[in-house]
């Protein structure tokens, strides 16, 4: 949870996508955590896959835990200063030159 500061919050460049938790991974050896399997619908087949620690919080400050076949949603978000302008048709990067010159 972010903390609050008084200070007016800058929305970060964003995109939402939707998955599904594939599958739930026991921990090997038993002190490491519980890992969910996210399938990230909208990535690379290669790299569609994504494993994280399976503990959530909810509004109270309880833990949760996902189950195998919940809809989740991944946000991917960056400082607007680590971003440029995405022309839609061309590179995102448009700093760096093919010419060689």
């Amino acid at each position: 949870m972010a903390k609050d500061t008084g200070k007016p919050v800058e929305e970060k460049p964003s995109v939402t996508l939707p998955g599904t938790v594939e599958k739930i991974i026991p921990p090997i050896p038993p002190i490491e955590p519980e890992k969910a399997q996210i399938s990230v619908e909208g990535a690379e087949e290669l790299y569609k896959e994504i494993r994280v620690e399976n503990v959530l919080e909810d509004e109270n400050g309880n833990k949760r835990a996902r189950k195998p076949g919940a809809e989740v949603e991944v946000t991917i978000a960056a400082d607007k200063v680590d971003t440029v302008p995405k022309d839609h048709n061309g590179p995102a990067n448009k700093s760096s030159s093919a010419s060689g010159t």
